[in-house]
């Protein structure tokens, strides 16, 4: 019985389909190797592997959900949406721009996709396949916009609190001097590269375990922010007090690493510790909302 009900949960294998398979591993499988090389490497796209796993998962749970609602759908949008993405993919592929071939990629899939189960099925399955746009490295140009006005706040964030406690230090925008150390608050050293690897997890987190709520969803989802910055202006801390006490070589070195890595793990666990307090809070107001 278990057999009989896995294969009816998948498309039929007839001849159209299996070459929209064969297409797919052809486009997939170079740009995934790419992907892999050049991003999941670095600290910006270390949580894509995560990222893709825990999306498939999630992909097949919800797959069974819209099963009932899949059909095909019309040929004039598929061919249309085709026909825009795979020129633009190609040439993405052509000139190795990373971002923008996984993300051309992951539309042609998406086409697919769509022309296999239809619009119904996709909106029963929107947050997979918005969640596994993680997969890929964000544009270098949209970090730099978010993370700048993040580095300068946090940078004086430092500056003003270790002043306060008498330290000799000073500073413009990300560049910081204290004692005889000058330091760039860059965005890796401010462990701002991680806020998307913590907003992929945090997000997968939040729609598991809450995903029938979106209200209280939505409002766990505006904490990840501040959390970041929190975790990474204590991050910068760190590395500013380790370089003063220390020395540079200290500070840029294994603790340098080992910083990021204990502040995310820090950011992860506040997100989890936010919602055990702040649920019953959400249920108890609820609550009441409804007796009244």
């Amino acid at each position: 019985m278990s057999s009989l009900t896995a294969r009816s949960s998948l498309p039929s294998m007839n001849l159209a389909n299996i070459l929209l398979i064969l297409g797919l591993i052809a486009i997939i499988v170079p740009t995934m190797m790419f992907v892999s090389q050049e991003s999941w490497s670095q600290e910006t796209g270390a949580h894509g592997p995560i990222v893709l796993f825990t999306g498939l998962w999630l992909l097949r749970r919800r797959w069974l959900v819209a099963k009932p609602v899949m059909k095909p759908a019309p040929t004039l949008p598929v061919v249309v949406l085709a026909t825009i993405f795979l020129p633009l993919f190609l040439f993405a592929r052509i000139t190795q721009i990373i971002e923008i071939e996984g993300y051309l990629m992951y539309g042609l899939v998406l086409i697919a996709l769509y022309s296999v189960v239809g619009q119904s099925a996709m909106k029963v399955m929107w947050f997979p396949l918005f969640y596994m746009v993680f997969v890929f490295p964000p544009p270098d140009t949209l970090i730099v916009l978010i993370t700048q006005p993040l580095k300068i706040l946090i940078s004086e964030l430092a500056i003003g609190f270790l002043h306060m406690l008498g330290y000799p230090i000073g500073g413009a925008g990300v560049m910081i001097q204290i004692g005889q150390y000058q330091l760039l608050v860059a965005a890796a050293c401010s462990g701002l590269n991680s806020l998307v690897s913590l907003s992929a997890i945090s997000l997968f987190y939040i729609y598991v375990r809450h995903q029938a709520n979106w209200r209280y969803s939505l409002l766990l989802s505006f904490m990840i922010i501040p959390v970041a910055i929190i975790a990474n202006f204590i991050r910068v801390l760190i590395l500013i007090l380790l370089t003063y006490h220390s020395g540079e070589a200290a500070a840029q070195g294994f603790l340098h690493n080992f910083a990021g890595v204990t502040m995310f793990m820090i950011a992860v666990l506040t997100i989890f510790a936010i919602d055990s307090v702040l649920e019953p809070i959400w249920r108890r107001f609820n609550d009441k909302k409804v007796q009244v």
